[in-house]
């Protein structure tokens, strides 16, 4: 397959995967602060070995997640005030 296929209209993109985005935030950055926490004792290990990024990528992990988990629990409240919204504004124009 080339990429071509795919840019030039030749095979139809999938359907997006719907399910619980704000679960799904949540846990993976509960797993990287997790890590993190885990891995603070090992500092001086890390630091001496060269792999104290380690510690640091799931400081990143659990900081990018934060702001991430605040965007996606917005998001979903937009999202169910909007089908909330046509839910209501439906039934008014069947009658009709």
């Amino acid at each position: 397959m080339r990429w071509g296929d795919l840019t030039e209209g030749k095979r139809e993109a999938p359907e997006p995967l719907e399910g619980n985005v704000v679960l799904t935030i949540l846990v993976g950055t509960l797993v990287w602060a997790a890590l993190f926490v885990a891995q603070v004792p090992f500092y001086g290990w890390f630091d001496d070995h060269g792999h104290l990024w380690w510690l640091w990528t799931c400081a990143a992990g659990a900081g990018l997640g934060a702001p991430g988990l605040a965007y996606v629990r917005r998001r979903d409240a937009a999202l169910r005030a909007a089908a909330a919204a046509r839910a209501e504004a439906t039934p008014e124009h069947q009658g009709d």
